[in-house]
């Protein structure tokens, strides 16, 4: 894993994380216990903060920072997927946001919604609880449904998992 300390911050992991050796966290960082930070992610509190939760899920190539000063937040239980953008934002615990989506500057997405792939949520946007997000601009379209519940259930039982196996049978081969 590719750990950075930037002008005297270091990244925090917790116990039982995974994170991938091409992913980078880089200075005020936090991770909570039971992650998984898939390749490629950039996880970056140089300018301000990023504190993940516990078993969150930051799959391939997502990109998280926070503005100066300021602070990015990912609660628990979340998944984050490839290729997402998480900037200066707030996503609360139990939230799924789909492959390449964008949360915003000082966005909120509260917790249990669901984004969609591709939505793009706006500065300062503030989703409610139990959501279904989808398009660009983001736009509620209902209630997280049952399937949509499943689904987040599904990913917080296989991704904790997923980190204890990767951290146990990922071995280099070349």
């Amino acid at each position: 894993m590719a750990l950075y300390e930037f002008e005297g911050k270091k990244p925090e992991i917790g116990t039982g994380t995974y994170v991938s050796e091409t992913a980078d966290v880089i200075g005020d960082v936090r991770i909570g216990r039971k992650c998984y930070i898939g390749p490629g992610a950039r996880i970056k509190g140089d300018y301000g903060s990023v504190v993940i939760g516990n078993e969150t899920s930051v799959q391939e190539n997502c990109v998280i920072h926070a503005r100066p000063d300021e602070r990015c937040i990912v609660g628990s239980q979340c998944t984050i997927g490839h290729g997402s953008i998480l900037h200066n934002c707030t996503v609360e615990d139990g939230v799924v946001v789909g492959m390449g989506a964008i949360v915003s500057d000082w966005a909120v997405v509260r917790r249990g919604s669901l984004v969609g792939e591709g939505a793009v949520i706006r500065q300062s946007a503030d989703i409610p609880p139990d959501k279904i997000v989808v398009g660009v601009p983001g736009r509620v379209i209902g209630d997280t449904n049952e399937g949509a519940r499943e689904f987040r259930r599904l990913a917080t039982d296989v991704y904790p998992e997923l980190a204890r196996r990767y951290r146990e049978g990922l071995k280099r081969i070349s």
